[in-house]
């Protein structure tokens, strides 16, 4: 059977669409699509100009200090850690404590302060005592220019 039996064969089938209604035909019968979005408002995300993409991974949660310490120990261990990962400071270790809770610890830097991102960054180890717990942590924080310091990394190490 020959390509042109077909088409007029498919022709005579469509008199009044000719050549046309047999192409269309064609065309609807080859299985191909076409996905086009549809939005329900012009307030949808389409119409703003928003990215078509929206199924993006959801971000971690920031990492904590230790689940152990209360809001004053936190505040309390955050500035020590500030100080202790200072590139201008001394590079040793910062002892903070609460008489309060009774939770301590310490905070080292580990080698020199790095760039990441537009911020300073900088690894630590740090120790830290809450009522019965005793962590060894090994983390980073990094921070803009103006800004405080933030945990990017931290975990427990191993000894």
């Amino acid at each position: 059977m020959s390509i042109r039996h077909i088409t007029d064969s498919l022709i005579a089938q469509f008199p009044r669409f000719g050549a046309v209604g047999a192409i269309m035909l064609a065309c609807a019968a080859s299985g191909c699509s076409i996905a086009i979005p549809m939005a329900s408002s012009p307030n949808s995300a389409l119409w703003r100009g928003a990215p078509d993409d929206a199924t993006g991974s959801i971000a971690k949660p920031a990492p904590k200090l230790s689940r152990h310490l209360d809001a004053e120990d936190l505040r309390r261990a955050m500035a020590a850690m500030s100080t202790a990962l200072d590139p201008q400071g001394s590079g040793a270790s910062v002892h903070w404590d609460n008489p309060q809770t009774g939770a301590k610890g310490s905070f080292t830097p580990l080698g020199q302060a790095y760039p990441l991102d537009g911020k300073i960054c900088r690894a630590f180890v740090a120790d830290i005592e809450a009522g019965e717990t005793d962590e060894k942590l090994q983390g980073a924080a990094c921070r803009e220019k103006s800004a405080d310091w933030a945990l990017t990394e931290a975990k427990l190490r191993k000894i």
